[in-house]
């Protein structure tokens, strides 16, 4: 299973890819860098890739890493967000799993709106 290295303010995470297409086409565009952004318990950065849906998702799960196609954004949802009914984690519109976060999930919510983020080797 491939891997790419998270980059927030006070750590790293490990994001373990699935073997989908689009997980493929994000591997071959790394890195990133961008602006976090935040929707709840989601992280999402843009990313300069134009990708069709592919086996399209709503609801999630926590540690769960996915490409947003409306958007062209990553997603990395760890806990509710706005559109969450009761316990579920739901994203904003369907989205492509392209893998699992791996390491200490606290760094995730000290992430802040405007804090750079970096997806890497």
């Amino acid at each position: 299973m491939t891997a790419l290295t998270l980059y927030l303010p006070g750590g790293k995470m490990t994001v373990h890819l699935n073997d989908s297409k689009t997980a493929q086409h994000i591997l071959q565009g790394a890195p990133y860098q961008a602006q976090a952004q935040l929707w709840g318990k989601e992280i999402y950065f843009s990313i300069p890739l134009r990708l069709e849906p592919e086996n399209p998702v709503t609801v999630v799960e926590r540690g769960d890493v996915a490409y947003w196609p409306p958007g062209q954004a990553i997603c990395i949802f760890f806990g509710p967000t706005p559109a969450s009914q009761g316990d579920e984690i739901r994203a904003a519109s369907p989205v492509n799993l392209i893998g699992k976060i791996e390491g200490d999930f606290s760094l995730l919510e000290r992430v802040e709106a405007g804090d750079i983020i970096t997806l890497t080797f």
